[in-house]
């Protein structure tokens, strides 16, 4: 596919989300507190990719935030609350799932996709407690951010481009995709026990314990432990920040531990923010990201918002190599259609001790349509 088409027909997918009607999923209620509501978003984006010496352009669903269907069960019990939430990806390819050589199936569904089968129940006095398919309690710790380009832009660099190969400077593609090189840390999904607190004064703790359910023959068993805070009324700044220790084991593999946090800030009289993570693993590498954002109400559409950000890695595939990445992004929301309209540009940068790479880059456009 050429640039030109691929570009139309992106900008037709981004056309036909703006056009559809505004709308979110209907919630049904019953006569003792209880509601069903579904929702789910589609966000289809143009990528194209420059490994420096070719340019891929393809159709994906981002990966940041990728296209999905779900639904919410809620029962209340008194003071308590039993929750039952179902959620999937829909399957579409993802941006961080294609590469030089292939651009994988357009649509391809397995039940690991599955991302929520989670049933929690919510006390009025001793905190939630939560069983199934779900978020550990790392999970997200790495992203606080409030810039508005979330969607396209945050700590995890490689969701725009993860799987391509960096080339090295000879012109051959090497083995170490951006994935490799870029990562987060961030605790993610399994089939799991989890506890959370209470809120206390902005504060939740939470912890978890999980296991890999969704693949086969796997025996990756994960420990981890977060706190959490939120303050949206600190004067004319909001708060967001989030810390958190992870332990897995897997045979076959050597048992690691990582440690993650992040925190944002906002001044709400301006919409300039500023966020800033870190992370390490005990037997690789470690990473610091810092992000700058500004939001403004321009237009009667909705907010306008745009960041720069910066990420610095080291360790990550082997000892003494480095990664470094900044990037660009803009974000429109049209409120009237819950959409949000993005543009953004990031340069990947990867070296090691034995080897130099070129510099890739990837541009994103598309739009997120949440119902």
């Amino acid at each position: 596919m050429n640039k030109r088409l691929a570009f139309n027909a992106s900008a037709a997918a981004l056309a036909t989300a703006i056009a559809s009607p505004a709308f979110a999923g209907p919630t049904y209620e019953n006569d003792t507190g209880g509601s069903f509501t579904w929702y789910g978003q589609l966000n289809p984006s143009f990528q194209s990719y420059d490994d420096g010496a070719n340019t891929y352009d393809r159709l994906v669903d981002n990966a940041g935030s990728n296209s999905r269907i779900g639904f919410r069960l809620k029962q209340a019990f008194g003071e308590n609350t039993l929750l039952f939430k179902f959620e999937t990806a829909l399957g579409f390819r993802q941006s961080d799932g294609v590469d030089q050589g292939s651009t994988g199936d357009s649509l391809s569904w397995d039940r690991t996709n599955i991302r929520h089968v989670d049933l929690q129940f919510d006390t009025a006095s001793y905190g939630t407690f939560s069983a199934g398919q779900g978020s550990m309690a790392s999970d997200g710790i790495s992203g606080s951010d409030r810039s508005g380009t979330g969607v396209v832009a945050g700590v995890a660099t490689a969701d725009s481009a993860g799987g391509y190969a960096f080339r090295t400077s000879a012109g051959a593609l090497s083995g170490v995709d951006v994935s490799d090189a870029f990562t987060d840390y961030d605790g993610g999904r399994l089939g799991r026990v989890r506890y959370d607190t209470e809120n206390y004064n902005g504060f939740v703790f939470s912890a978890s314990y999980g296991t890999d359910i969704l693949k086969t023959s796997n025996d990756r068993e994960t420990y981890d432990i977060a706190v959490s805070y939120n303050n949206e009324n600190m004067g004319d700044f909001a708060l967001d920040a989030a810390l958190g220790a992870a332990w897995t084991e897997e045979t076959g593999t050597a048992d690691k531990r990582d440690i993650v946090g992040s925190v944002a800030v906002e001044h709400t009289p301006t919409g300039l923010s500023l966020a800033v993570a870190a992370g390490e693993r005990d037997i690789a590498g470690s990473y610091a990201y810092a992000k700058l954002g500004y939001t403004a109400n321009w237009t009667s559409l909705g907010s306008t918002s745009f960041s720069v950000d910066y990420y610095d890695g080291s360790d990550m595939v082997s000892a003494g190599d480095s990664a470094q990445s900044w990037g660009v992004a803009a974000v429109q929301k049209i409120d009237n259609y819950n959409v949000e309209a993005y543009l953004a540009y990031r340069e990947y940068d990867y070296d090691d001790v034995s080897t130099t790479y070129s510099d890739s880059s990837v541009i994103m456009a598309g739009a997120r349509w949440k119902f």
